[in-house]
């Protein structure tokens, strides 16, 4: 994987793609905030008896913690591992310095989280012309002002640049120019492939694939026969190729909130009354999005971690806050009463209009060659 190059810079239909991912974000905003967390394995959310692990340290993942992993299993594996509560206002500030500084060099932003994005720089406000450059000089002006740090995965597509943000983690770049990208994903384990969970990986096995050279030498049928419409974007991808665009107005398909109670809730009130929480959280956020919906989804997690979804549609969007309320509480009724303690309830707002969407992935015509680019 190249850091510098001498190519010629003057293919226009060859895009700069660079992914920024922050390193731990949440756990790393809290040992900046707090000294006496440096260096120690920090687990963001839950605690030692309830909850789930929303962000762990580097510290704390050497022991195996991850996200989204059940905070009692976390303890377990590190007995030194210390939970704190999660301050989203605080990373939301972090987020919008940091896109402020993505928003010096382009205005082609698509984010993906609080802690990631793609930035397409082909044509960058400061004419700095170099892709590796710009990713340099956004992390160094990351960690000066925020104090802390970013990865980079600098490419020509979004599926390589993405991959490649991880490649050297924590604080690390990696650059994968057109010439090496079929031959770096050929390289990759399948699970590295965004999108492949670990469903998806099993069955996968389960076909002899392993690889991204595996999947080669499989005629493009296979691939819609085994995993449908998204078999058209794998069969490209294990080709180095990915002609999705960097949007900067993502569809987003749903706006929701869940909550995570300290203590199971049994009972038909305190049901009712958790889920009129969740439904001001939610509310609030359909608001503030300017968003419209008709499906509403209940979600809820009971204390044996078996988790049920239920949901309504309507013909027409809902009309307002209160008829929200009245068809999330028809579906909660739905499930009550409960013989099992329930840990977590949340409400999703589907089948949106009227906010900015994120795009499914489509598969445009696959390029028959690659044209060499000057990143450095």
């Amino acid at each position: 994987m190249s850091n510098e190059s001498q190519h010629d810079d003057n293919q226009d239909d060859v895009r700069k793609i660079i992914h920024i991912d922050m390193d731990a974000f949440f756990a790393s905003v809290e040992q900046r905030d707090n000294p006496e967390l440096r260096g120690k394995p920090v687990a963001v959310g839950g605690s030692a008896k309830r909850g789930v692990v929303a962000a762990a340290s580097y510290e704390a993942r050497v022991f195996g913690v991850k996200s989204a992993m059940p905070s009692v299993t976390a303890k377990r594996l590190c007995p030194d591992l210390i939970f704190v509560p999660h301050r989203f206002d605080v990373y939301r500030q972090v987020s919008q310095q940091i896109r402020a500084i993505f928003a010096q060099h382009t205005d082609m932003i698509e984010p993906l989280s609080l802690d990631e994005a793609y930035l397409d720089v082909t044509k960058d406000k400061q004419g700095i012309g170099s892709a590796i450059k710009i990713a340099k000089k956004i992390r160094a002006d990351i960690e000066s002002e925020t104090g802390l740090t970013a990865s980079a995965g600098i490419s020509y597509n979004k599926f390589i640049a993405k991959i490649a943000s991880d490649q050297n983690k924590p604080n690390g770049m990696c650059v994968i120019l057109p010439e090496q990208g079929p031959q770096f994903v050929a390289s990759l384990p399948v699970r590295r492939f965004h999108g492949v969970g670990p469903r998806t990986a099993e069955k996968m096995a389960k076909l002899n694939v392993h690889k991204g050279a595996d999947l080669l030498d499989k005629p493009e049928h296979w691939f819609t026969e085994n995993f449908g419409s998204w078999g058209e974007y794998l069969f490209s991808a294990a080709r180095g190729i990915d002609h999705r665009s960097v949007k900067a107005n993502r569809i987003r398909k749903s706006i929701g909130g869940e909550l995570t109670y300290s203590e199971d809730k049994w009972s038909n009130t305190d049901l009712i009354t958790a889920l009129e929480r969740i439904i001001d959280i939610v509310w609030e956020r359909v608001e503030k999005n300017d968003a419209q919906g008709r499906t509403i989804v209940l979600k809820a997690k009971y204390s044996d971690f078996h988790q049920i979804t239920r949901s309504k549609s309507l013909e027409r969007n809902i009309i307002d806050k209160a008829e929200f309320r009245e068809i999330s509480m028809e579906i909660l009724d739905g499930i009550l009463p409960t013989e099992k303690g329930i840990r977590l309830l949340g409400l999703t707002l589907t089948n949106l209009e009227g906010v900015a969407k994120k795009p499914m992935v489509k598969n445009a015509a696959i390029a028959d060659n690659q044209k060499s680019f000057d990143f450095s």
